[in-house]
């Protein structure tokens, strides 16, 4: 597998900070590399997503650029892969061989409204259940399907912290660091 990048698609401010931030966590936490937010700059949002990404450990990075066009050009330029979550798209179980066959992906997730362009601008355009609900459960079903349930064991080097499974209770302790 090479790189995932998600691309969230229309954040607004002290509207989507909740769910724009758990877009990242769960991107960071299910196996992408990076999150690109757009449109409306969030510094708080931002940190709080790097924050946790500092102390929970992993390579990830957060980063923000206003026009979503940007990114999804350089993607384009460097033959990335685009996967865009809407449920009007092809049920992802018809498209996830072809899209696991895809070494690099960008994966954007949408907000209020989705420009008509960013339909035409990916190469697939899938749904997790032609229903509406959460951009980030249809976000958490595609990586766990992309990477065939292989992130769930993943490493996350140079943690802070770390969660040490239990039958009952919660248990965090100091991370590996290395």
């Amino acid at each position: 597998m090479g790189k995932v990048t998600v691309l969230r698609l229309g954040h607004r401010l002290h509207r989507d900070d909740r769910l724009s931030t758990h877009v990242g966590l769960t991107a960071r936490a299910l196996g992408a590399d990076e999150v690109i937010y757009t449109d409306d700059k969030d510094d708080a949002m931002l940190a709080s997503v790097a924050e946790v990404a500092g102390k929970w450990g992993g390579k990830f990075k957060v980063s923000y650029v206003e026009d979503w066009k940007e990114p999804l050009k350089e993607a384009k330029k460097k033959k990335i892969k685009i996967v865009h979550l809407t449920m009007y798209g092809e049920p992802l179980q018809k498209k996830i061989s072809a899209i696991r066959k895809e070494k690099n992906l960008m994966i954007a997730v949408g907000g209020a409204k989705v420009p008509g362009q960013m339909y035409i601008a990916a190469d697939y355009n899938v749904a997790v259940g032609s229903q509406p609900h959460s951009e980030v459960a249809a976000l958490a079903v595609l990586l766990h399907e992309y990477f065939k349930g292989k992130e769930l064991a993943k490493k996350f080097p140079k943690a802070k912290l770390r969660i040490e499974p239990q039958a009952s209770g919660k248990k965090v302790i100091a991370g590996d660091r290395n």
